[in-house]
């Protein structure tokens, strides 16, 4: 059920969710603000600055705290945190396929690294077990591409921004708000 609708911006904001953080809302005011957003900016009650959450409720009403710490003491141990990585390449059955590696330089030269990265967290990136307000005890993970990700988001956001100077687009870049028209041919 949508809890706010703001009318200020260029097109409607719809949020599901009663309160948004500074940084995000105005990550979502300037979405909205885009010369090529259709219709309305869509908020989900796990809205936050940048990108990658999932929230899942567990079937439990409450855990023992002794049991909590074991848990979060083999997460430690199983899940590789910050700059640390995996000692051996995972399972590339995790990796996206049905793309040739050959056509994408980024890609192909963080291969390698990323197949030590899968399932690990880094930067922002965390996993937070507690209970809700709803009385269950839900998992939280943010998570991401890491470095791989990265890397070509830097380099398609850097292109975009070169490309929206010749344009002479009035988006601020600064905001990360660069854009490539659907037909734009930019490769890696």
């Amino acid at each position: 059920m949508i809890k706010k609708i703001i009318s200020l911006e260029r097109i409607p904001i719809k949020m599901w969710l009663e309160t948004i953080e500074d940084e995000t809302q105005e990550q979502v005011r300037n979405l909205a603000n885009l010369p090529f957003a259709y219709r309305h900016i869509a908020i989900m009650p796990d809205a936050h600055e940048g990108f990658g959450m999932c929230a899942a409720k567990t079937s439990l009403p409450d855990i023992e705290c002794k049991k909590l710490k074991r848990i979060m003491q083999c997460i430690r141990r199983a899940i590789p945190v910050g700059f640390k990585h995996h000692e051996s390449v995972q399972d590339e059955a995790w990796m996206p396929w049905g793309f040739k590696l050959d056509q994408l330089p980024i890609c192909s030269k963080e291969y390698n690294s990323a197949l030590k990265q899968l399932g690990t967290l880094g930067g922002n990136h965390f996993i937070e077990i507690q209970k809700g307000d709803d009385g269950f005890v839900w998992i939280i993970v943010h998570s991401g591409s890491r470095n791989i990700g990265s890397e070509v988001a830097d380099h398609y956001d850097k292109e975009a921004r070169r490309l929206n100077e010749l344009w002479f687009s009035k988006i601020d870049t600064s905001k990360q708000l660069a854009f490539l028209p659907l037909q734009t041919e930019i490769r890696e």
